[in-house]
């Protein structure tokens, strides 16, 4: 079979001085593990590679090869692999407008891990004025007003047990990674 591409995010890896995988030394053991065409992007977990295998069998052999490999709090640990397709859809249906102000607003893609939309959407207590979300497809599209940062309250999702299922991108890291996945 063809090798596919993917985008392989990897969630709690490099998060404050916390479960330090160092990004040379993670595409040496993906490029062990048989994948192609290894590129991370910045330190936050992110990967694009080639594998025959599917997306199912990729993420958990590298959530086992990561906690293997690497000292890491593998409560912590969670890989989501996406297609091409995939990232694309979550480009092209962004809301209207978003992540087109920069200057203006701080925007994420919050990458849903095992859970829809309809479920992660509780968690969310948007501040009116400051904090916006939608539902998208395995994503929610988070926003808020850089003036007012300290008011958000995107921070509380941390408390909620929704939370193991997810990843944040900030909108410009992802739309950097559909940008590579051109290439």
């Amino acid at each position: 079979m063809e090798p596919s591409p993917y985008l392989v995010l990897l969630r709690g890896i490099n998060v404050g001085g916390r479960n330090k995988v160092p990004m040379k030394m993670l595409k040496g053991h993906l490029e062990d593990l048989g994948y192609e065409h290894v590129l991370t992007y910045i330190a936050s977990g992110n990967v694009l590679l080639e594998s025959a295998d599917a997306a199912a069998e990729i993420g958990p052999r590298i959530e086992e090869a990561l906690t293997e490999r690497f000292e890491l709090d593998d409560e912590l640990i969670r890989v989501l692999v996406l297609s091409r397709a995939q990232l694309q859809d979550v480009i092209a249906h962004k809301p209207e407008g978003f992540g087109e102000q920069p200057g203006k607003y701080h925007s994420d893609a919050i990458f849903l891990m095992g859970i829809d939309a309809a479920e992660a959407m509780p968690a969310f207590n948007p501040r009116e004025g400051v904090d916006a979300v939608w539902p998208g497809e395995g994503v929610i599209y988070s926003r808020r007003l850089s003036a007012e940062r300290s008011r958000s309250r995107l921070g509380t999702i941390a408390a909620s047990p929704v939370y193991k299922s997810m990843t944040i991108r900030s909108w410009n890291t992802t739309q950097k990674l559909w940008n590579l996945f051109q290439d």
